[in-house]
């Protein structure tokens, strides 16, 4: 089903898409061409614009441009962040991410569900969704990451439990 932008409860949203690969900041603007999107190939870049506009999103890939810093700065303005990696995915990543505040973590090889999930995050007052990014990408992660790599890891392991009981309450 293809949605119409128009429709979409994030047209007219701002954002700021950081990565050092051009194609990859050419892919996050066509996902959300309902969207102004900024975008920043570099740190000193980013930060200029992290301080001199107000987002209602900040996508940024930790690899290249410093992006657990960009994280740290983009969250201390209030503006739900997202991670979107691909040399950097792995569990220590993740970990990092939800630690420091993002409001989910996205492999770049699954960009297609981008907007979907920008669109569930606005939709829920732009809280974190990591029981949604557990649910759908939980077998991806084990290919990636191995069987047990939340058993392995005691703060994801107590992330998950707490996913599990707030679907429960």
């Amino acid at each position: 089903m293809i949605e119409k932008t128009e429709n979409s409860i994030l047209k007219d949203k701002v954002i700021l898409a950081v990565d050092d690969e051009p194609d990859v900041l050419d892919t996050i603007a066509e996902e959300l061409d309902m969207c102004l999107v900024h975008k920043a190939s570099d740190y000193d870049t980013a930060v200029q614009y992290l301080v001199s506009y107000t987002y209602d999103f900040v996508i940024l890939d930790i690899m290249g441009v410093n992006g657990f810093e960009l994280l740290k700065k983009a969250v201390h303005r209030g503006f739900p962040t997202v991670m979107l990696t691909a040399h950097a995915l792995s569990p220590e990543s993740l970990k990092e991410s939800i630690k420091l505040g993002a409001v989910f973590f996205l492999p770049k090889e699954k960009m297609d569900h981008l907007k979907e999930f920008l669109e569930e995050v606005a939709t829920g007052g732009n809280k974190p969704i990591w029981k949604k990014v557990f649910d759908r990408f939980g077998d991806y992660f084990g290919k990636r990451f191995g069987p047990d790599w939340k058993e392995k890891d005691e703060y994801l392991k107590k992330i998950e439990q707490e996913l599990l009981d707030s679907t429960d309450a």
